[in-house]
């Protein structure tokens, strides 16, 4: 009897051990493991200041008003500023090369002309890349540059017109101005021009429009602390490996930061300042201005390099070179330690070729009000030196002289006029100076 159930009993039992390996199955592929939540990565934050636009950086240090028989003059930054963003309104339309090849006398004569305002800007600026702020309607911009721009309003019963001029290449553009709202045009343009301070043209013959203070001049001398801005941040923004970089001293003031792409930071602890190469990403090739100042300021954008009030001051796209330049209060920062108080960019093929800049931040400790000699005691002292020819000076203005104080780490900036030959400024030091030496001292 049992043996005729046991070939029964056996395949119920096979039977069951199915049913169990597919519900086991089943469960292991439906089985939902009850996990911790993994808690999200965190983004590494390579912004070490704010990013600034075009009309931030590029922008004029000085400002001229010819009226029929005055001239007069501005470096305050709250009425230059009030010039700018009306400007900023306006639509210019017709833009046409007036000239190619004017001398300094044909723009000395186009920016005497009465009824109008002249915005002196430091380095060329490529026309292409100044429509982000003065806006062009124009589908063909030309890639010329300018360094001084003319706003005419001398036919009141037409619409102004906008000149630009070069007098490093005496190229010559005009633009009609479109104008949204003429009162505020009148309000912010013509009557902001007529308050400026009293200036003298000083009359040269056939040498550049040269036009001065005619009284003394009250400037703030500053006194800052030094705020240092970890180099490790500029470590992690510059180097596409932060973590495989090497730290060496090389020297009692000079670190170094090397990766196996041969990409190299130099930074100087003593004097705050960092010098980054990469080196194959060097190139030879003219750039064209427009692209070069672009890649430029996108650059420094990228990691928030804007740490103090830098503007654009020179380029040359031959040796691919740009250099922003520290401004306070509106007064350009000179000083005799390269990358102290400027950042400088070689620009590579498609990247940073070369990079020098300062580390730290400018805190303000003291401010003192001082005085400087009018431009016209300027003038008159630069004539009787016998170190220069006094025509071959292109520009007289107001700046700051850097002055490192490495006792007590503090930074002072003294108010100074300077004088321009030959794309470089030189700083004026009158007869009976403490300071001694020259006269005359190359920045």
């Amino acid at each position: 009897m049992g043996l005729k159930y046991i070939e029964t009993i056996k395949s119920i039992i096979l039977l069951l051990l199915v049913l169990l390996s597919v519900m086991f199955t089943f469960t292991i592929w439906t089985f939902t493991p009850n996990y911790e939540p993994m808690e999200q990565l965190q983004t590494v934050d390579i912004s070490i200041a704010e990013k600034k636009t075009i009309d931030e950086i590029i922008k004029p240090y000085k400002v001229i008003t010819n009226l029929k028989d005055q001239v007069l003059g501005s470096v305050d930054s709250g009425k230059i500023n009030t010039i700018l963003s009306e400007m900023g309104t306006w639509n210019l339309t017709n833009l046409q090369r007036v000239n190619q090849d004017m001398t300094k006398l044909d723009i000395s004569q186009v920016l005497r002309q009465p009824s109008q305002m002249i915005l002196y800007f430091q380095g060329e600026v490529p026309i292409l890349v100044y429509d982000n702020v003065l806006l062009i309607d124009d589908t063909s911009i030309p890639e010329d540059t300018f360094n001084r721009l003319v706003i005419d309003w001398s036919q009141s019963t037409q619409l102004p017109t906008v000149h630009f001029l070069s007098e490093t290449s005496g190229i010559h553009y005009q633009a009609q101005v479109s104008l949204p709202n003429r009162s505020s045009f009148l309000r912010n343009i013509v009557d902001v021009g007529q308050s400026f301070a009293e200036y003298a043209e000083i009359d040269r013959g056939n040498a550049p429009f040269l036009a001065v203070s005619k009284d003394p001049v009250t400037i703030k001398r500053y006194t800052y602390y030094q705020e240092e801005v970890n180099p490790i941040q500029f470590r992690n923004a510059l180097f596409s490996d932060p973590s495989a970089v090497r730290r060496n001293q090389t020297d009692t003031n000079i670190e170094e930061y090397v990766d196996d792409h041969r990409a190299r930071m130099d930074v100087n602890t003593k004097n705050k300042t960092l010098t980054y190469v990469m080196p194959v990403a060097e190139s030879q090739e003219i750039a064209i201005p427009s692209e070069l100042l672009v890649n430029t300021i996108d650059f420094i954008n990228e990691h928030g390099g804007w740490t103090d009030d830098f503007r654009y001051a020179y380029m040359n796209p031959i040796s691919r070179y740009v250099k922003f330049q520290l401004y306070v209060d509106g007064f350009p920062v000179y000083s005799d330690q390269s990358g102290t108080n400027e950042i400088i960019e070689y620009w590579g093929e498609s990247q940073i070729y070369k990079y020098i800049r300062p580390y730290y931040k400018l805190v303000n400790f003291e401010t003192v009000d001082e005085e400087l000699p009018s431009g016209l005691d300027v003038v008159e002292a630069l004539k009787d030196s016998d170190e220069l020819d006094f025509d071959l000076i292109d520009e007289i203005s107001t700046g700051y002289y850097l002055i490192h104080d490495e006792n007590s780490r503090l930074l002072i900036l003294q108010p100074c006029w300077y004088y321009l030959i030959k794309d470089n400024w030189f700083r004026f030091i009158p007869d009976g100076s403490s300071e001694g030496g020259d006269r005359v001292g190359l920045e």
